[in-house]
């Protein structure tokens, strides 16, 4: 039995997220929140809330265990990226490009 969450336009580069995701994929649930919780990163919150919905998501399903429950996959892509202007010397105007990320997390019974 699986359960997922899904978290969408968050405003943190997919790349950054994946280096904190890696982590977690395959581990149990409990070991996968205390990793996160002793994470000093912003994704690393953000990848939290969305394991806790997940889990949250499971124990709404008949015969499931939550001790039991580890973590499938943790998949990060690309949201659309929010695109800003900077302007520098002599009239000239540089691009921003602030990214988003789609994350969903899956929790499976061991």
């Amino acid at each position: 039995m699986e359960a997922k969450a899904v978290s969408k336009f968050l405003r943190v580069s997919p790349r950054k997220v994946r280096l904190v995701a890696k982590n977690i994929n395959g581990k149990p649930v409990e070991d996968a929140l205390n990793i996160l919780k002793f994470t000093p990163n912003k994704s690393a919150a953000i990848l939290r809330k969305v394991l806790y919905s997940a889990v949250a998501n499971a124990e709404q399903k008949p015969g499931v265990d939550v001790d039991s429950l580890k973590v499938s996959s943790v998949i990060v892509n690309e949201g659309p990226t929010w695109k800003r202007i900077m302007p520098r010397a002599m009239g000239r105007a540089y691009r921003i490009r602030k990214r988003t990320s789609h994350i969903t997390v899956v929790v499976k019974e061991m």
